[in-house]
């Protein structure tokens, strides 16, 4: 082979593979893109969970016992820090499958003025959560794979983003506002 046919086949070869990382950096930074937008509608959703626990448990509405667990639990859960969130976040699960394991809390929110939208955005809330988590960590779990990958580490394509974490918390939603549940709309 010639010297200029060489020296193409090596600036082709070059050029493919400069193609090849430049379009998994850009895949790369799509993932970690779609990361932060699913953290930022799981952290949504979290938060109107807390919120609507917290308006629930000072409407009065609920005995004294559960009102005090409630609160205490959605207002943990609006206030934690980042490393403490997901323990927060499930400890607030936990409350609400407590305060609603009877049928009986369902019914006395329900008979309150203003119960059947307060139930039906509650219901809404620990509904959706589940789905937010499952997609963050969806959007997680696809963003490692393609950063196991070896290219990926020699090249360092991910730059300085740090290693996508999956959030897990217990996100099960209490028996009354599941589909099955009395609550459910």
């Amino acid at each position: 082979m010639p010297p200029v046919t060489t020296f193409i086949w090596v600036a082709v070869a070059v050029v493919a593979i400069g193609l090849y990382l430049s379009w998994t950096a850009g895949r790369l930074d799509r993932l970690h893109a779609r990361i932060d937008a699913a953290r930022a509608a799981l952290d949504a959703q979290l938060l109107r969970r807390a919120s609507v626990a917290q308006e629930l448990a000072t409407s009065g509405v609920l005995d004294p016992a559960a009102s005090i667990v409630l609160y205490q639990s959605a207002h943990a859960a609006r206030q934690s820090e980042d490393e403490h969130r997901e323990v927060a976040e499930s400890e607030l699960s936990q409350a609400l499958r407590a305060v609603f394991a009877e049928p009986d809390a369902v019914e006395a929110v329900l008979a309150a003025p203003g119960g059947e939208e307060t139930v039906g955005e509650l219901t809404q809330a620990v509904r959706r959560v589940p789905m937010a988590r499952r997609f963050h960590n969806d959007a997680v779990r696809g963003t490692r794979a393609v950063r196991r990958h070896r290219v990926v580490r020699w090249f360092r394509l991910a730059g300085h983003a740090p290693f996508p974490l999956a959030f897990e918390m217990d996100d099960e939603p209490p028996t009354a506002f599941t589909a099955d549940g009395a609550a459910g709309h």
